[in-house]
Order: C-alpha cells, then sequence, then structure tokens
C-alpha cells in the first residue's frame, strides 16, 4: 500500500531542541533522545468514513513530531497502519450494499488527498492489515505455542495474564478496563474466556465474512491489536520512540499491543513513550462514527476552505486537549492565515531570529503549538504597525511556519 506524496520542509538555520512530550503510562513528560533515527508508528484509519476532523488533529500532532524531529536533523522512521479489514468496515459495506475492499479502496485513497492538502508528512511505511496477515499469522502461532494464547471454540485468544507487565500503558483498574473493553471492540461477556479481558488474536472464518489462511490457526482473519504489533515489529523493532494515536487507544488497544509485543520478545518496554491525542467534539459530543457527527476534511475543501486555515485551526488547541469544533474556530483560523500571508509579503519586516526560536522551544515542549501560534501572532502584529528593516525576516517567517507548523503561506 502506497502513502502520499511529501510536501518539501524547508531547512532552517541553527537546529531544533530534543522533544520533550507527555508519556501516558507514566503521567508526566519524558525527554526522547532517539538518536540519529528517530522511530515513530501512529494507528491508521479504519477506512469506511474518513477523514473528519478528529482524524486530522490526531494526525496532526504526529505531524508536529516529525518536524521537532527534522529540526534537530535527525532522520524519522514513521510507520502508519490501515485497519482495512474490520468489523466496522465490513458491516458499513453491508450498509451500503457495497463491496467492503472497493469502500476501503475509495476511503483510503480520500484520505490520501486529505492529508495531502493538510501537508501532512507521509508514513515511510504504510501498511494494510491484509497484507500483513502473512506476518501476523507466526506471531499468533509462536504466542500460543508459548501458552501466552488459546483457542476458544476456534478463535485465539491472548492472556492478558501472561505479560506481567499488562496495564502499565493506560494504568486503569479492571473495572473500568472492562467498561472500556465492552465499548470499544472487546467482548468480556464472552463464555469461557480465561479472563474477560482477554483479545482475539485469531477470528476465526464466519460465513459470509473474508478469511484468509491461517496456516495451523485454521481460517480467518487477524484481531485489531496483533495487526499493529506484527507491522511494528517488522519496521521499527522493540522500544521505538513514539506510540501515537488519540486518546481513545490508550486502551485498549495501546494497552493490548504492548502486552502482545512484550511476550512476543521478552524485552520492555514496546515503545519509550505512549502518546494521545485529544478528542474533538461537535456540538456537544466527541465526533464518532457511530453517532454521525462528523466534519470532514474532504467536504471542507468542497466548500473552497484553504487547507492553512483547516491546519492553524488544529494547531490552535493543544494536541492533547479535547476541544470543540464551532464555525467561529475556522473563522478564526482564516482571518490568522490571512494576517499572516499579509505580513510576510512585505519587502521587510521586524528581525525574525529570536520568533524561529520562540516556536522551536513552544513545540520542543510538549508540542505546544497554541504558543507558537501566539509567537508568530506577535511578529505579525508588530509588522503591521510598525513594520521593519530586516529584507531577510518575511522569507525566515515563512520558511519556520511552513517548516516547523506544516503551514504554507
Amino acid at each position: 500500500m502506497h502513502a502520499w506524496p511529501a510536501s518539501e520542509v524547508p531547512a532552517l538555520p541553527g537546529q531544533g531542541r530534543d522533544l520533550r512530550i507527555h508519556d501516558t503510562a507514566t503521567g508526566g513528560l519524558v525527554t526522547l533522545d532517539p538518536g540519529p533515527v528517530a522511530r515513530l508508528y501512529v494507528c491508521g484509519i479504519t477506512p469506511y468514513d474518513a477523514t473528519h476532523m478528529g482524524h486530522a488533529a490526531t494526525y496532526n500532532a504526529f505531524d508536529l513530531v516529525q518536524r521537532v524531529w527534522l529540526d534537530t536533523k535527525r532522520q524519522v522512521q514513521y510507520v502508519q497502519n490501515v485497519t482495512d479489514v474490520d468489523d466496522p468496515l465490513l458491516e458499513r459495506a453491508e450498509r451500503d450494499g457495497v463491496d467492503w475492499v472497493a469502500l476501503a479502496e475509495k476511503e483510503t485513497a480520500l484520505f490520501r488527498e486529505d492529508m495531502t492538502a493538510l501537508r501532512m508528512l507521509p508514513p515511510h511505511h504504510y501498511i494494510g492489515a491484509v497484507e500483513a496477515i502473512p506476518g501476523i499469522v507466526p506471531l499468533v502461532e509462536r504466542l500460543r505455542d508459548a501458552g501466552a494464547a488459546y483457542d476458544l471454540d476456534g478463535d485465539i485468544y491472548f492472556s492478558v495474564e501472561s505479560d506481567p507487565n499488562f496495564g502499565q500503558v493506560s494504568n486503569l483498574d479492571a473495572a473500568a478496563m472492562r467498561l472500556l473493553s465492552a465499548e470499544r471492540g472487546g467482548d468480556p461477556d464472552r463464555p469461557g474466556k480465561k479472563n474477560p479481558l482477554d483479545p482475539m488474536l485469531w477470528m476465526a472464518a464466519r460465513e459470509g465474512e473474508p478469511s484468509w489462511d491461517g496456516g495451523s490457526l485454521g481460517r480467518g482473519r487477524p484481531g485489531w491489536h496483533i495487526e499493529c504489533v506484527a507491522i511494528a515489529l517488522d519496521h521499527l523493532g522493540m522500544t521505538f520512540d513514539i506510540q501515537g494515536g488519540g486518546s481513545d487507544l490508550a486502551f485498549p488497544h495501546h494497552e493490548m499491543g504492548a502486552s502482545h509485543a512484550q511476550v512476543l520478545t521478552g524485552e520492555f518496554p514496546m515503545a519509550k513513550a505512549y502518546v494521545h491525542a485529544g478528542m474533538v467534539a461537535l456540538h456537544g459530543e466527541k465526533m464518532s462514527k457511530s453517532k454521525g457527527n462528523l466534519v470532514f476534511v474532504s467536504q471542507l475543501r468542497r466548500d473552497d476552505v484553504d487547507p492553512a486555515a483547516i491546519r492553524l485551526s488544529l494547531l490552535a488547541h493543544h494536541y492533547r486537549a479535547d476541544w470543540e469544533w464551532t464555525d467561529q474556530v475556522l473563522a478564526d483560523a482564516v482571518a490568522r492565515v490571512g494576517r499572516w500571508r499579509a505580513a510576510v509579503s512585505r519587502p521587510d519586516g521586524p528581525p525574525a531570529e529570536a520568533l524561529v526560536e520562540e516556536i522551536r522551544e513552544a513545540l520542543s515542549h510538549d508540542l505546544d503549538a497554541p504558543a507558537a501560534l501566539a509567537a508568530v501572532d506577535r511578529w505579525a502584529a508588530l509588522q503591521e504597525e510598525r513594520g521593519g528593516t530586516d529584507i531577510s525576516a518575511p522569507g525566515v517567517v515563512s520558511r519556520a511556519v511552513d517548516a516547523l507548523l506544516g503551514v504554507a503561506l
């Protein structure tokens, strides 16, 4: 599976700062020192209804992570999956009377277009669950053969009790885990499970549903969590720098995935930091496909909304914050991009070197994009009030905003 084209990232003078970022597992900020190659895994879409503003906010957060690392002159090895076979996708295809493969391909293509328009840097490896199946089957077999997984009426379940570190990503108690498991794709009430929280690794073939050869597992398809584990281990190995996604993935998805990987490898932790973006609401409720209260990037683009304004509407909120999409949020972003473009269109302006350092400092401190935007606002206001004499300043600001914030002026 291919990703989308990369926009050029301008080179800036000087060098960026190491990233300090909030780690869900420890509950505090950690300073990451990845070495010459930073490793990032971000969980991708289930392609049946993409891309709403909640998606965009999540991928914007991890785009900033890449930009901070690139500014430190590191390379970034970025991996993202596509869950191109899963119950919600099959259910949507059946509801709409379309082929599930065609639906997945259509929505994935739309996602690529949206990411390109928003200038999100693409992953180096963009892997679908279906194409990962040959690598998933041996992992499930290894877990089963090691006694960390068991058969239940042909389905293979992972035993969470096989991982002594289970629970250290989300730090939730068993009651909270059980509630979230039921809400987020688990089956805690299924009779015969050793532990209600045990997640499925391999689902035996069901009548009328797609299935693949699973070797000694029989025909079936992979569970949700093992998909990402197989892809991450294949392309990044263990103890990579950041496992990322929306805050609703901390449990069960990232918790279960970490346990799978830790039992498979005997190493801990799977990732140095588990980083989670906040949720975006509309009319007082979190945007979700089940509720249908979605604002789509593609619809905004069809309505001729400038993608730079869409991106600025995301950047105006701290990545970990839950926030609400409103017409005013978009109007403020449209006005901001207009002010910034007017400021950099002049032949000279106030010196910009300090501004570049302000943006770097803000982003290095837990991706504080609102503080970075406020710094650019101050420079633009100064430019409007009295201008300046530095002929290089507008170009420096334009390049910095592009390189560090992904906004083309």
